[in-house]
């Protein structure tokens, strides 16, 4: 099993974790010991998984207007610590492989490593709730028949991400790919260079 099928069965661990209480406000204990890489995807996905149902709730068309904002101002905080866990995973990756000699024809990815698990985890997500929608009841033959077509499709899709990103952790340990960690930056959750935020908007 590579790091990759690792990585995506803790996700999916958090995941249905999760909707034991199916309750973005409930606490959600992390089984793992802080400080190690479980730890910190367990956490991960758990970010994901609260803040998948805060979209989903913000879009209540009768949602009170106060209470939408108060929603966004979540979800805005919860994006900023979905980034800054990517890029503690991205730099556990650059320490693990810190020694490896790179060749001299190595190139770049598009993407890094944790990059890659971030939409791993989303896509966690994405198969736990079109494999729901084929499991309701309540709904007709077509639209079960459309999930499971959308599932078979996303599972598909896990099959080939996971495969790529095993293939690139494995081309950076034998030095054929390099890495590099580019903060991101965020300039709209910063006041220095959020003009609203530092006063320069008119």
């Amino acid at each position: 099993m590579g790091t990759a099928d690792k990585c995506y069965d803790i996700f999916n661990e958090a995941t249905v974790a999760y909707h034991v209480t199916d309750n973005v406000d409930a606490p959600h204990p992390n089984p793992y010991t802080e400080g190690t890489i479980e730890h910190t995807l367990y956490a991960k996905n758990m970010v994901d998984a609260v803040q998948w149902h805060l979209e989903d709730i913000i879009r209540d068309p009768e949602i009170d207007p106060v209470a939408a904002l108060a929603l966004k101002r979540r979800i805005d905080a919860s994006n900023q610590v979905r980034t800054d866990m990517v890029e503690e995973l991205d730099s556990y990756f650059r320490e693990k492989y810190a020694g490896v000699k790179v060749a001299a024809d190595a190139t770049i990815n598009t993407e890094s490593p944790a990059w890659a698990l971030d939409r791993l985890s989303i896509l966690a997500l994405k198969i736990y709730h079109m494999n729901a929608e084929t499991e309701r009841t309540d709904a007709s033959a077509e639209h079960i028949a459309k999930c499971r077509g959308k599932l078979a499709v996303l599972l598909e899709q896990q099959k080939d991400l996971t495969t790529a990103i095993n293939q690139l952790l494995e081309d950076i340990a034998a030095g054929r790919k390099y890495m590099k960690v580019y903060r991101q930056m965020k300039m709209y959750n910063d006041a220095d260079t959020n003009p609203v935020l530092y006063g320069g908007a008119k």
